[in-house]
């Protein structure tokens, strides 16, 4: 029975029940490695009732490759990536790894999961990936049986092996039976399934709420529905539903120690729920990574990150301190990790991030960074060039999709060909072609939009020079654009380099501004010693349009990039979509710059944007509609 023996102390039992609790909050934080926000889990937005969709239990079975060798695999959903253990050399690595999701109706539903082959002396290489939508999978397989899904490789999409994945959800009722079990097993020494008054009484007082445990008697009756002197787990989950909803009597987690909003009551539940499935251990997969790509890493990245070397992070400033450049995908609200080579951020930091790289930069440097990027731009025009194309492609290999490329591989003759190529039709679908009032994404880029200039300061650009003015040069009338909104569009190298116009109209005229060729990474942009945007060397092209007024495109040129080549002239009248131009061989950026009150850019690009993340999104993408008309429009990826 549940009564415990009857020799131990009060305080003995005290002590079991804190150790027990300690253990769990050990394991919680063991199982969250890394710095920064990482070092914790990722802040549980609250959920309303009408947004709860329930919790995902998804278990990674196992998998088969076609080759032996230690293998790991990574679960990325939202914001939040986990991971298994290393299997042993094999080709049919086994986990039974398991992971509670939350899932909410207008929330991410998109789980990627990535396998690893293992090098622990560095970063281990990913083999293949696979993705599924966690509702469509539980409405299709509601009995939670094993399926099986393709690996893609993710530079091809050819399969290179199986994976194995069970999936079920728990409706609310379900999340708070199970909750309800966990509680039990804090206080149920005796493992019996059972509690008696002692241990009812050791968990009243653990909840934290100092009314419950002066009724402990009263309620220890409530919850004894049979009267035999013993709480079920059926009796527990009936006791904790009803009371919670006329008086909540727990104010705290028992794990995590964190204080609980008594108003929100379905919060809470999926707090603890998650909390306590981190702390026992039940689940094994590892968390409190932001990427899979963070998450494979091998020991000799711990290490640096442990040393403050190497750090992941999301928020204002993280392209001046972060090592890593971490972006959220628009189509899968999943974060993503740009890829750069760690010498290259090395030095960006040492140029941009110190007064003494700008005053280098200032004697002369300037001219040094302009002749490479013409020389690079010829080099990069050579027939021998195009052997640079397979490791170019091998080191993006997961954010390159040749499926995608208008012409195989043979076909480009130098890398700029392959640098500057086209997609095929159809390829970059536009949001709403037949409105007008629905301006576009104008790039495969990572976004950052502003309802006005002061919010692209405040969140994003640090040069104190900064003005729309010296942004769109002393030849363009900036008067009307002063206060309006701001859209930057960064093209990363392993980006389609094409630029396609965001709105409909007619291009007036095409102004070139001279300049630098500063990078526009965001070690760069953050930088309160440099000025990017408006000492680079840029074209502004404005267009007039029907619904938006006049729009300032600006296409701006960046280290190793000395070539913006515009396909269109003035006069042309252009449909949103089509496409202006291409930047050769780098990475560059396009702003855009609407006047007061023309658009209103949608919601969760400006969110993103206000904690300083940016959004990975693709051509044609809904960026906005114009104040006039604000009829909703479905957001087509």
């Amino acid at each position: 029975m549940g009564n415990g023996n009857s020799t131990e102390t009060k305080e003995s039992r005290r002590s079991k029940m804190r150790q027990k609790l300690q253990n769990f909050s050990s394991r919680r934080r063991l199982r969250r490695p890394g710095s920064g926000s990482v070092s914790g889990l990722v802040s549980q937005r609250s959920v309303s009732q009408d947004d709860f969709a329930g919790i995902a239990l998804l278990t990674l079975i196992g998998a088969e490759m076609k080759f032996k060798d230690k293998w790991l695999a990574c679960v990325s959903f939202g914001e939040q990536t986990f991971r298994t253990g290393i299997s042993d050399s094999t080709d049919k690595p086994i986990w039974n790894s398991e992971k509670k999701l939350l899932l909410e109706k207008n929330g991410p539903s998109l789980a990627r999961i990535s396998v690893f082959e293992t090098n622990r002396l560095s970063k281990n290489n990913i083999v293949g990936y696979c993705e599924l939508d966690l509702l469509e999978f539980v409405v299709q397989e509601p009995d939670s049986t094993c399926k099986s899904f393709d690996l893609l490789d993710p530079a091809s999409s050819n399969v290179v092996g199986s994976m194995f994945i069970s999936c079920s959800v728990e409706d609310p009722v379900e999340t708070e039976t199970c909750f309800a079990k966990r509680i039990l097993s804090i206080v149920d020494y005796n493992e019996d399934g059972h509690l008696s008054f002692s241990e009812f009484s050791d968990l009243m007082n653990a909840f934290g709420n100092l009314v419950a445990s002066k009724k402990k008697e009263e309620l220890f009756k409530a919850a004894d529905l049979n009267g035999d002197g013993v709480v079920t787990i059926d009796e527990l989950a009936a006791l904790l539903a009803v009371q919670q909803e006329e008086e909540p009597i727990i104010n705290s987690c028992p794990v995590c120690g964190e204080a609980l909003k008594l108003s929100d009551k379905l919060n809470a539940m999926i707090h603890m729920t998650l909390c306590f499935d981190e702390g026992t251990g039940n689940q094994t997969m590892t968390g409190g990574f932001l990427t899979d790509r963070q998450a494979s890493y091998g020991w000799m990245f711990k290490l640096s990150e442990w040393t403050h070397l190497s750090t992941y992070d999301v928020g204002l400033n993280t392209g001046s301190s972060a090592s890593h450049i971490v972006v959220i995908d628009r189509k899968t609200k999943r974060l993503v990790e740009e890829l750069i080579d760690s010498k290259i951020v090395m030095s960006m930091r040492a140029i941009y991030q110190s007064k003494i790289g700008l005053g280098l930069m200032d004697q002369g440097a300037k001219e040094i960074l302009q002749n490479l990027s013409e020389k690079q731009g010829k080099k990069m025009n050579t027939v021998e060039s195009a052997q640079n194309i397979p490791s170019f492609l091998e080191f993006f290999k997961d954010q390159i999709n040749m499926a995608e490329v208008k012409y195989p591989l043979d076909h480009f003759k130098t890398f700029n060909e392959f640098f500057i190529r086209e997609l095929k039709p159809g390829a970059r679908p536009v949001a709403c072609i037949d409105r007008d009032d629905v301006a576009v994404s104008a790039a495969d880029c990572r976004l950052m939009a502003f309802q006005s200039v002061d919010d692209s300061t405040r969140f994003w650009i640090k040069g104190r020079k900064f003005s729309i003015k010296g942004l769109l040069g002393k030849d363009v009338d900036s008067d009307a654009f002063l206060d309006g909104s701001l859209v930057i569009f960064r093209l990363a190298p392993q980006d389609y380099h094409r630029f396609h116009s965001p709105v409909s109209g007619v291009i007036e005229k095409f102004v070139d501004v001279p300049g630098s060729l500063y990078t526009v990474n965001p070690i760069a942009v953050n930088s309160k010693y440099c000025n990017v945007f408006t000492e680079n060397k840029r074209t502004v092209v404005m267009i007039s349009t029907a619904e938006f007024g006049k729009v300032a495109f600006v296409a701006i040129g960046a280290t190793m990039v000395g070539s913006i080549t515009f396909v269109r002239k003035e006069g042309d009248h252009i449909k949103k979509g089509d496409e202006l131009g291409y930047f050769s061989f780098g990475g560059s950026t396009v702003i855009c710059v609407f006047e007061k009150d023309s658009i209103k850019i949608d919601e969760d690009l400006l969110a993103n944007s206000a904690r300083s993340l940016e959004t990975l999104v693709t051509v044609g993408m809904q960026l906005g509609v114009s104040f006039p008309k604000l009829e909703n429009c479905s957001l087509e990826s």
